[in-house]
């Protein structure tokens, strides 16, 4: 189970940032209905998942009726422990066997809408605290996670004091604003052109305090991806 430090329940609903994103981000209430079924697919409570989480039942329950949208670290946290990948979550255009408690069935061999995504064709969502992803990708990549993020004025990827773990490792680069990135017990101001690689079980914390949104760049691979790339690194005792 993905570990996270001083989770806390200040997902919400996001705040009006009086700066549109790039197209409608949409808020997305398709990820209650998918939460719902890879929960239930795990044959879970919403008061077990809850408690697996060190969150409320009832964030959960609004989560998954579209009442309230997760921060990036409870996000993170959820597809660990339901077994599924962000994009599963998110977009679910590639792998649906997962979310109803069965093993990921291989995304089709052919890309859906070609090798290219267009700019104003790119599948987007809304998280708490002002964060924005754009998935910059025409389908699920199995392993790996590759977007355009938005850190509005304010905006965290999670609750102030607390920090966020879980597998994989991620890459991020700086396209426009200023992006704090606390690791352990460090702390850096990334500017246009910087760029960050983060083990990702290292408990970490992005957020924007300048007076404008930041722009980026991110690459997360996650297990999967991090095993197939580095074939060492596998658990030897996994089939």
């Amino acid at each position: 189970m993905t570990q996270q430090n001083g989770r806390s329940e200040t997902d919400r609903p996001p705040r009006p940032s009086g700066r549109p994103a790039r197209a409608t981000a949409r808020e997305y209430p398709d990820i209650g209905g998918r939460l719902r079924a890879a929960r239930r697919g795990h044959r879970l409570s919403v008061r077990e998942l809850a408690k697996r989480l060190s969150v409320s039942p009832s964030l959960i329950s609004q989560i998954e009726t579209g009442r309230a949208q997760p921060s990036v670290s409870t996000l993170y946290s959820i597809a660990a422990e339901l077994e599924v990948s962000l994009d599963e979550l998110l977009f679910n255009d590639g792998r649906r066997g997962a979310l109803n408690g069965r093993p990921n069935v291989a995304a089709p061999t052919s890309v859906p809408g070609g090798p290219v995504q267009r700019a104003g064709d790119r599948e987007q969502i809304r998280l708490a605290s002002g964060v924005v992803w754009e998935r910059l990708t025409t389908h699920s990549e199995t392993g790996a996670e590759f977007l355009h993020v938005v850190y509005e004025v304010g905006g965290a990827s999670s609750a102030e004091h607390a920090f966020q773990r879980h597998s994989g490792h991620e890459w991020g680069f700086i396209l426009s604003g200023q992006l704090h990135v606390a690791i352990g017990f460090d702390d850096y101001e990334l500017h246009p052109g910087d760029a960050v690689s983060i083990d990702s079980s290292t408990p970490h914390r992005l957020y924007n305090v300048g007076s404008e949104p930041v722009h980026a760049v991110w690459f997360v691979l996650g297990p999967q991806g991090r095993d197939a790339a580095h074939p060492s690194r596998r658990d030897p005792h996994e089939p």
